[in-house]
């Protein structure tokens, strides 16, 4: 090796002397570029290090097998894709050598093998056999001779992989500084993983856009890096570490993220088909933090831990690196990693889309509280999936999360999405304090009559996660108790404080209801997901003319039906379509013809037939207009 040049050198000559390998380990989901390593290769390079990434993760997909890997990759609640990790990551230190994990969560681990023998046979021989030889691979690969800096990025279970990474470099390659970061990495668990796992030399406590290449810039200038802003690094039995800089308040400036290693990897391991057009979504940033947050931290959100202030970039800058994107890596898809839309992007870029007629499509996190006119918008701009955040259709339970949305106005995303073509992914979630088991039994009933809307991905109990209002307000929240969830200790050895590297904990509220008051409502997701398995989907359509409205009914095989309304009923029906609506702004819109009482008779004859929500005072048309897209 090259002698490198010396502290007296020009900083480009030092710079130029640092090449650094970004590292992306499993369980990073196989089918898009991590977004982090790609951006701060670009920032890296921009100051002048020589910078390479490494999407490790394909490598095991490869091995395994894609769809093996996936089961691995979605968050489920334990820790299953650490713990495979684990005895590679912390060697004899490691908590379960003989796989106590398997038995403990067989039920739990069903989604990878229902055969609990076999399912037992399969892990081990992944955690003792595959993985082992595929991390010898990793190490075996030529660019680690050169690179003096493995940086590894690291969210939800990309810890272990990456720690037996860096364990089996730093044995290969001692002179090899191990740089950490990511979410995994915020505030206090970072610091305890910088104290307790020795292969850990530094770590980004915090955003990396300014603390990385400062970082890399006093290893190349031989100064201490825990002295630049949001570095940490051991100092004997204690943490050396700088608090971090305000977030940086412009994403204009920064670099647009390099995925090219991606996709030549991908497609040399055969993960992706060579083709002239892509169909791989990629990540882009158009905003960080959440500003709905800013103001009303949703109760059970940890996202955003130490960032929630919320910053967007101009929508010439979006413009500029969708184009971009497009042509370097030749797909149209973009999911945007933005905990929610920028309400500003409404009058601004989604207009220019539509104006453009790109040909893009898009994935984004949204506010559920969208009018048709928005719907309507995004479908033509082009976002064509989204996740609205509706975690209930109890406006009571609503306001425990402090959601700042009502049940109805929910409800009506889901119907102007599904007009719209726009695939909604959302959930339900239950055990918040204050709630009452009407709440759930009211849920359980009206969840028959909105079968012809897209269902929840899933229903359950909220988890407790770190940074979360939840977590944080002890007042607010009292807890009986609260632990590390369950599996950490399969992972972690002995020496590691859980309760500071813990994401995910178990819990017990002073005052909570019994798990059988959820049955009812656990049990009508599950029959709504059913009618949506196959065959004709269930569907509620109205066709209307001047004095008639005719409803055709197909909620439940077997039990179609038509209604039909005319007059006064047709047109109290016809003004709660757009949008939920009180009796007294019926009244109004009608031109007073129509008494509020009346109004509210109609409401509830509507009601009563499955064909309208009552959401307190307001009322809500549940079925869709027979003629799309107007």
């Amino acid at each position: 090796m090259a002698v490198p040049p010396g502290p007296g050198a020009a900083a480009p000559q030092r710079h130029a002397s640092w090449p650094v390998v970004l590292v992306s380990m499993p369980f990073m989901a196989v089918y898009r570029p991590s977004i982090q390593i790609g951006l701060l290769k670009a920032i890296a390079e921009r100051h002048g290090f020589p910078a390479a990434t490494l999407h490790a993760n394909l490598d095991l997909a490869a091995l395994i097998g894609p769809d093996y890997y996936t089961r691995f990759s979605e968050p489920r609640g334990r820790m299953l894709g650490d713990w495979l990790f684990s005895v590679a990551a912390f060697g004899d230190a490691a908590p379960d050598p003989d796989g106590a994990f398997v038995d403990r969560f067989a039920a739990e681990l069903a989604y990878v093998d229902d055969n609990p023998e076999r399912l037992r046979k399969r892990l081990l021989h992944t955690r003792e056999q595959v993985i082992p030889d595929y991390l010898d691979a990793l190490a075996d690969e030529p660019h680690w001779e050169h690179a003096r800096v493995a940086a590894f990025s690291s969210t939800y279970y990309q810890n272990a992989a990456s720690f037996a990474l860096a364990r089996r470099l730093k044995q290969r390659f001692p002179h090899l500084v191990t740089v950490f970061g990511g979410a995994n990495f915020d505030d206090e668990m970072g610091l305890e993983l910088v104290r307790s796992v020795d292969c850990v030399d530094l770590a980004v406590i915090g955003e990396g856009d300014t603390a990385f290449p400062r970082l890399l810039a006093a290893l190349a200038a031989g100064t201490d890096p825990a002295e630049v802003p949001g570095v940490a690094r051991r100092d004997g039995g204690t943490v050396r570490a700088t608090p971090p800089d305000p977030p940086r308040p412009s994403l204009d400036d920064l670099p647009i993220p390099d995925y090219s290693e991606y996709f030549a990897r991908a497609e040399r391991l055969g993960i992706l088909p060579p083709a002239g057009r892509r169909n791989v979504w990629i990540p882009f940033e158009s905003a960080r933090g959440c500003w709905w947050g800013e103001k009303h931290h949703c109760t059970f959100c940890g996202l955003n831990g130490t960032s929630m202030r919320f910053r967007a970039k101009s929508p010439q800058r979006v413009l500029d690196e969708l184009g971009e994107q497009a042509r370097r890596h030749r797909s149209f898809r973009f999911e945007a990693v933005d905990n929610i839309i920028d309400p500003a992007y409404l009058t601004s870029l989604l207009p220019v889309l539509v104006e453009r007629e790109t040909g893009y499509e898009f994935f984004y996190e949204v506010k559920a509280n969208l009018t048709r006119r928005q719907l309507k918008l995004f479908a033509l701009a082009g976002l064509t999936r989204v996740q609205p955040g509706i975690e209930s259709l109890s406006t009571h339970v609503l306001k425990l999360m402090r959601k700042g949305i009502t049940a109805a106005q929910n409800v009506n995303t889901l119907r102007w999405a599904a007009y719209y073509g726009i695939d909604v992914s959302w959930n339900i979630l239950w055990g918040f304090p204050g709630e009452t088991a009407d709440d759930y039994a009211a849920q359980a009933r009206l969840l028959p009559h909105l079968r012809h809307l897209k269902p929840p991905d899933a229903a359950g109990r909220v988890w407790l996660e770190r940074f979360s209002p939840l977590f944080t307000e002890r007042e607010a929240f009292p807890l009986r108790s609260r632990v590390p969830e369950l599996s950490y200790r399969y992972v972690y050895p002995e020496a590691v404080d859980l309760d500071r590297v813990a994401y995910m904990f178990e819990y017990d509220p002073v005052e909570a209801l019994p798990p059988a008051t959820y049955a009812e409502l656990a049990t009508a997701v599950g029959d709504w997901r059913a009618g949506w398995d196959g065959g004709a989907r269930p569907a509620l359509t109205y066709w209307s003319a001047p004095g008639l409205l005719q409803i055709y009914d197909e909620r439940i095989a077997g039990q179609e039906g038509t209604y039909a309304f005319g007059g006064a009923a047709a047109e109290v029906y016809l003004a709660c379509s757009d949008r939920p609506a009180t009796a007294a702004g019926v009244h109004r819109r009608l031109g007073g013809r129509l008494p509020v009482p009346a109004v509210r008779e109609a409401f509830g004859e509507f009601a009563r037939r499955g064909l309208m929500f009552l959401d307190g005072e307001r009322a809500l048309s549940l079925a869709l207009p027979a003629v799309r897209g107007r």
